[in-house]
């Protein structure tokens, strides 16, 4: 009998079981490490007391930054064992918590302000699927952060399985490949920066074009505006 491939639980299956990895190395990375300039860069675009989803929440540490900085937050993921996670370790502060597929929102039209999807588009088998359903959701003018996995990125090894004919969860977008998804989806680009290892100074990309400055990193992140209906 032929295997059968279901993306998405085996998307929920594999991020259950690496809830405990992710957990122990999550503070670091939203404090220190290659997410540390997120949370400002939100700070800086979105106002004070907006609504935020946080898309990809995992154990929800992004969630709990931004509720410290005076947003309403709430936080989903594919993962029943993040989300479990993410209750037990912030169950003291005012954040809801919820199982969910960012192809398939559980949110009413217009309803947020803003959304933060960090390494989330580049582990769904339909990434427009999602975008469109990001757009369905904010409101009008509303912005919409996400972070997509650059090229030297090494989490991107987990798509190397497809060159083998073998099924993988995570799928092979670029930057450059998302901002023109995102502007076919009347999402206009308003601002980014980008996020590259250590071996990448400054003085190797600054006279880049975007194009070329996305190709260095491990990690871009896009601000977004909802334009259009």
């Amino acid at each position: 009998m032929a295997y059968s491939f279901n993306w998405q639980k085996e998307a929920e299956v594999q991020w259950d079981n690496r809830a405990a990895f992710w957990n122990e190395r999550s503070t670091n990375m939203w404090d220190n490490g290659s997410r540390k300039d997120i949370v400002p860069f939100i700070k800086k675009h979105l106002n004070e007391g907006s609504t935020i989803i946080d898309i990809g929440c995992g154990d929800g540490y992004g969630s709990y930054k931004l509720h410290k900085l005076g947003y309403n937050v709430v936080g989903m993921d594919l993962s029943t064992e993040m989300i479990a996670r993410a209750k037990q370790r912030l169950n003291k502060e005012e954040i809801k918590f919820m199982q969910g597929d960012a192809g398939e929102l559980s949110f009413n039209a217009n309803s947020c302000e803003g959304i933060m999807a960090i390494n989330v588009l580049e582990w769904t088998e339909f990434p427009e699927k999602a975008v469109r359903e990001f757009h369905r959701v904010l409101k009008k003018d509303g912005l919409l952060c996400v972070g997509i996995l650059g090229p030297t990125a090494g989490p991107r090894t987990n798509s190397y399985p497809r060159l083998q004919g073998e099924k993988a969860i995570c799928n092979t977008m670029m930057p450059w490949e998302f901002q023109k998804l995102a502007s076919e989806n009347n999402l206009q680009y308003v601002d980014g920066f980008g996020v590259f290892k250590e071996e990448v100074k400054e003085h190797h990309y600054k006279d880049l074009t975007l194009e070329l400055k996305q190709a260095l990193t491990f990690l871009w992140v896009f601000m977004l505006r909802k334009v259009g209906e």
